[in-house]
């Protein structure tokens, strides 16, 4: 382990709250006169921000219902997913195996930093974590490098001492444009040959074998 920090995306990285995802989006497109889309085309939307999926799906480009859409989804996935959202297999052991070797570690994801909170507290990993960096905790959502160099600033780290892992090529260009390092974990949607043409460290297949790629 050369990484002095590794930060993790979370849903389908770490986690799966598809059950609340789609409730959500289920609600919210019924509540603004949408079709709801399948199954599969609401997953390949995680990890955008609510209003840019809502956008990319109907075309809707009114800022107001964009924001209609965020509070319908939030008053039905929210309360789903504070009551619990499975991790996927060794996300628990991967965490605690980086915490026993002195790695600092934190959330970046375009969940709200509470309801991240909430989920990890259930599991009982809140207390490894340095700190969670939502998408409400800082200006720009992913790609857009807040959220990293947030989290740089505050453990006083430079990029090379930094390793970001997640499953979208949204992360991938998250971590190029902070300048750190790249690990794709193919829990979600995004298939292998996606994260081609973005700089990376690693492709794992899952979540034990980044923890074997890291030694641990």
């Amino acid at each position: 382990m050369t990484y002095q920090a590794v930060f993790f995306d979370f849903d389908y990285t770490l986690g799966d709250a598809t059950d609340a995802i789609l409730a959500g989006f289920s609600h919210g497109m019924t509540q603004l006169g949408q079709p709801v889309p399948d199954r599969e085309t609401i997953r390949r939307t995680v990890g955008l921000p609510l209003e840019l999926a809502y956008e990319r799906l109907t075309g809707d480009q009114n800022p107001a219902h964009k924001s209609q859409f965020r509070d319908a989804f939030a008053s039905v996935a929210r309360p789903m997913q504070l009551q619990g959202v499975p991790l996927f297999p060794g996300g628990a052991e991967l965490l605690h195996a980086l915490h026993r070797a002195g790695v600092h570690l934190a959330i970046a994801s375009t969940k709200q930093q509470s309801t991240l909170e909430t989920i990890l507290h259930g599991h009982g990993l809140l207390d490894l974590l340095d700190f969670v960096i939502g998408g409400d905790s800082v200006d720009h959502a992913k790609p857009a490098p807040d959220c990293l160099l947030l989290g740089m600033e505050r453990l006083h780290l430079k990029p090379e001492q930094l390793l970001f892992c997640g499953d979208t090529t949204i992360d991938a260009a998250t971590a190029q444009a902070a300048g750190c390092d790249f690990a794709a974990v193919l829990n979600g949607t995004t298939p292998k040959e996606a994260f081609d043409s973005y700089p990376k460290v690693f492709t794992a297949p899952d979540l034990p074998a980044l923890q074997a790629f890291l030694g641990l």
